[in-house]
């Protein structure tokens, strides 16, 4: 019988992710008599039950400096064994060697057990005769003495978690403790902010306008255990945004890291998206499938193998990053204001284990969600007559946003900047629907008896709060501010409107000592009223000095 001794203290290292501890029971100076079984515990999170696999039966003690001492190694089985050679020898292990001692010592030798090697033997052993133990997570279980590869069970794998790659454990002398610890992505998702040409939590839009949105996945480093890995996307929006170009629109992008940012495309303050890859990025969009459920409401966006489009395992041991940019605009339906927004968000299924089936969706778990939103303001512009205040019907206006296009009758936008829009019978023309930022108005026919303004006069919509780091913290504060004879008069973020004032003054009126003066955004009256009582007191103190000074020189 072979009464070589082997040490394997390596094997309780597998992988940086991977911590094993073993309790040491006696000193080191003396060593127990070799057992039959051992004790051994699968701890921690990952999953509630695994299969054990024995690869070697053997003698085990506890050793010195907390090590195990294993010898009459021998294989378990001989379905073990025709199952894991084929595997040893493709991994370079010289054919010549078949005993169980010797591949031990080649596994103990230059750190040849590597988490790639220990899922090939775990995915042979699974193809193979070879019959495994069931192990509950956090129960002892005493098996025989020996190496045991522990792989976690598929079906047992919790939410949120990823079956790690195999760990091999010495049973035998003191009681074993292992932990997996799984390495697992993350996904976030953000909206494109016209304004700044910032990704964002939140932003607000025009209704109708194209809104990008961008998905991005943390894929984490040391994941050497797969030879394939896809990953996807789920996207849920609300009934205010507009799915009918999520699919057209789609690109996908991946990069090699876990580090270093998700700007994979260009994005300009017009809204605009660029669909040429940064440099480090590679654009995926051909190896990716974008599946729109029936209700508009729901997509799903399937990549590829990362491995590969990465150009290899070597390269998918860093980890990696994957974006996915589309366009889906805020629809007639959305919501107004910051009581509720228009709200999108995103998980993603990614693999449940090295072993799992990527091919259906069992074999994939979940992140927990992310989300941005949008926004949307009213702005509601109303003719009114200096004389009293009274609402003014007929006046004909031009109404451009900072792209250059006009407010239509039918509360479009025209790019080609012609269309106007009449105030109706209650003064009011309402600018449903708009992103924040400056409105130019020009008066091209004032109602009849009234004195058209001449020039352009600005409406500025400003909205302060959006750069947060959760959706949650979003809190936007909704300002108006106006440019006379335009005049702010309220701001409700709640609701998202806003309240402006164009006064006319009637024909042969002198043209007001304000115009062309910028007028605060508080929507508040009482503001006028001051500056009316401030105008009236300058008038009488004019009156008063120029009776004193008369009184003071008249002579009979």
């Amino acid at each position: 019988m072979n009464k070589k001794v082997c040490s394997f203290p390596i094997l309780f290292a597998l992988l940086a992710l991977l911590i094993g501890t073993c309790a040491v029971v006696f000193p080191a100076s003396a060593q127990a008599a070799p057992t039959s079984t051992g004790s051994i515990t699968v701890s921690g999170t990952v999953a509630s039950s695994y299969d054990a696999y024995q690869i070697f039966s053997a003698n085990v003690v506890d050793g010195d400096s907390d090590a195990k001492v294993a010898t009459d190694l021998a294989w378990a089985s001989d379905a073990v064994r025709d199952a894991a050679l084929p595997v040893l020898h493709s991994a370079g292990m010289p054919n010549s060697q078949t005993t169980a001692q010797e591949a031990a010592e080649w596994l103990n030798t230059d750190s040849h057990l590597t988490s790639a090697l220990s899922a090939q033997l775990a995915r042979s052993l699974q193809s193979s005769g070879a019959v495994p133990v069931a192990l509950n997570a956090g129960t002892a279980a005493e098996l025989p003495c020996g190496y045991w590869l522990i792989v976690a069970d598929d079906d047992a794998i919790a939410q949120g978690e990823a079956g790690t790659a195999p760990i091999m454990a010495l049973v035998g002398g003191s009681a074993v403790t292992v932990k997996p610890k799984a390495a697992t992505p993350k996904v976030s998702k953000h909206v494109l902010e016209d304004g700044t040409a910032a990704w964002q939590k939140a932003a607000d839009a025009t209704v109708a306008d194209d809104l990008y949105w961008r998905l991005s996945a943390t894929v984490p480093a040391g994941l050497t255990a797969y030879d394939t890995y896809t990953v996807r996307f789920v996207d849920t929006m609300s009934a205010g945004l507009d799915p009918s170009k999520v699919a057209a629109s789609m690109r996908v992008y991946v990069a090699a890291g876990a580090d270093g940012g998700f700007d994979a495309v260009s994005a300009d303050k017009d809204g605009r998206v660029g669909t040429d890859p940064a440099k480090g990025w590679t654009d995926i969009t051909a190896q990716c499938a974008t599946k729109v459920a029936a209700d508009g409401k729901t997509f799903t966006v399937r990549t590829g193998d990362l491995i590969a489009a990465l150009g290899g395992a070597d390269v998918f041991t860093a980890g990696a990053r994957v974006v996915a940019v589309y366009n889906a605009p805020l629809n007639s339906a959305c919501s107004h204001g910051i009581a509720k927004g228009n709200p999108n968000e995103v998980y993603l299924r990614y693999p449940r284990s090295p072993f799992a089936d990527q091919s259906g969706d069992a074999g994939f778990t979940r992140t927990p969600s992310d989300d941005a939103c949008a926004y949307t303001w009213d702005l509601a512009l109303t003719k009114r007559g200096s004389d009293g205040d009274k609402p003014l019907a007929g006046a004909v206006l031009s109404i451009a946003d900072d792209r250059g296009r006009t407010l239509a009758a039918d509360g479009t936008w025209d790019a080609e900047g012609k269309a106007t829009v009449t105030t109706g019978e209650d003064g009011r023309v309402t600018v449903s629907g708009v992103d924040s930022g400056k409105l130019e108005v020009r008066e091209l026919k004032a109602p009849m008896g009234y004195t058209a303004f001449e020039g352009t006069r600005s409406v500025t919509v400003k909205a302060e709060g959006l750069d947060v780091d959760q959706v949650a913290a979003a809190k936007p504060k909704l300002t108006i501010t106006a440019e006379s004879p335009l005049r702010a008069d309220s701001a409700d973020g709640s609701t998202g409107s806003l309240e402006a004032s164009l006064i006319n003054t009637p024909t042969g009126t002198p043209p007001s000592i304000t115009t062309g003066g910028f007028m605060p955004s508080t929507g508040d009256m009482a503001m006028y009223a001051a500056a009316a009582a401030a105008v009236a007191g300058a008038a009488l103190i004019v009156v008063a000095l120029l009776v004193k000074r008369g009184g003071g020189s008249h002579k009979e």
